[in-house]
């Protein structure tokens, strides 16, 4: 589920075209390496937080009726996981970096859900929606300026992106694929 609600922000981002054609859109850990390897205008959404959200999934779920109007099986509802990206960008000059950041809050502001549209494999299967919020204050025991220090590097202006997705009880008892790729020379 985590790499389909990255794929849905890179959908998302490929639309809107924000800064232009030259811009590029990783899912990077900012690290001072990383980042002195930028040679051109980039947004980065580092995923730095996964936590379960409780209050979606105690909605309860639906019984599958049988032709006889019995219920033989009672499903476990979906869960919901909070899903929280670092935004920021890295260009040449910091008005540049806003006007990026600019364009990334103005997109995820208006929505209050991931379209359907941008939603494929198990989030699209399970037809449920998959909750936007931007720029909202973290959970107290999540703090921006400690997350970059964390990670290395200098605090810079960054959108905290919090994507609350379903993920259904099967995907979430199914092991993940093989990672075939080999890993990036640095």
């Amino acid at each position: 589920m985590i790499h389909e609600v990255d794929e849905a922000i890179r959908t998302l981002m490929n639309g809107a075209r924000i800064g232009g054609a030259g811009v590029e859109l990783a899912f990077d850990a900012p690290t001072k390496e990383w980042t002195s390897r930028r040679t051109t205008p980039t947004l980065d959404f580092y995923l730095y937080d996964i936590r379960e959200e409780l209050e979606p999934s105690a909605a309860g779920s639906q019984g599958e009726r049988e032709i006889d109007a019995t219920i033989p099986e009672w499903p476990p509802p979906p869960r919901y996981f909070r899903l929280s990206y670092l935004g920021a960008a890295w260009t040449q000059r910091p008005e540049d970096e806003h006007r990026l950041l600019s364009g990334v809050l103005g997109l995820f502001s208006v929505l209050n859900r991931l379209p359907p549209s941008v939603m494929t494999g198990s989030l699209a299967e399970l037809g449920l929606p998959a909750f936007v919020a931007i720029a909202r204050p973290p959970a107290d025991d999540r703090r921006v300026p400690e997350v970059w220090s964390a990670l290395g590097g200098d605090l810079k202006p960054s959108l905290d992106l919090v994507i609350t997705a379903p993920m259904a009880p099967e995907a979430a008892a199914a092991s993940a694929g093989l990672v075939l790729e080999p890993p990036e020379a640095v």
